[in-house]
């Protein structure tokens, strides 16, 4: 089983949490339907082998997340990372600045989407800037190239503020939008 999608992931989460909320060495729990764990592991596994699954992945991810457990209501998944491996990312995952400049921007109440394309293309000349079909969000924004970022930046205008969700390509595109 290749895990390392799932623990990049995770790891990609805490420190998008540390630069919105700040370094603090507590546990950080994470919240995961299964069908997202399955699609970061590329299996289509049932709950009780999906639990069988994040067990091996306590074991896999020791030596970077440190003692990482889960637990589960139905199809929900709190995956709770560990001080250590809070402080793992805090001490060894490095900040491209591209994440910390765009979440800066996104704080502004009154950004736009030209502000966040112009944070976006500090970092790269190769950006693309997609209006949506989609009801669920307005504007699609990512590198073309995947650098400095793979992500999938949606972006929503509600009530005059600008909120966003980021997806892997793989999780954006098993959504269909």
């Amino acid at each position: 089983m290749n895990f390392e999608e799932l623990q990049q992931n995770l790891i990609g989460l805490v420190k998008e949490s540390q630069i919105k909320l700040g370094y603090s060495k507590t546990p950080i729990n994470l919240y995961y339907p299964a069908e997202a764990i399955c699609n970061l592991l590329d299996q289509e596994l049932s709950i009780s082998k999906l639990e069988d699954t994040l067990q091996e992945f306590t074991q896999y991810a020791l030596h970077v997340l440190g003692q990482v457990s889960f637990s589960h209501k139905d199809d929900m998944f709190c995956i709770t990372i560990s001080e250590e491996g809070v402080e793992y990312v805090h001490e060894h995952v490095e900040n491209n600045g591209f994440l910390e400049a765009f979440i800066d921007c996104m704080s502004d109440g009154h950004c736009s989407l030209e502000d966040v394309v112009a944070v976006f293309r500090q970092f790269s000349d190769h950006v693309t800037v997609e209006e949506s079909e989609s009801d669920e969000f307005d504007y699609l924004i990512y590198f073309t190239d995947g650098v400095p970022d793979s992500y999938r930046y949606c972006l929503h205008e509600e009530f005059g503020h600008m909120i966003y969700h980021r997806f892997t390509p793989k999780e954006f595109q098993k959504l269909g939008f």
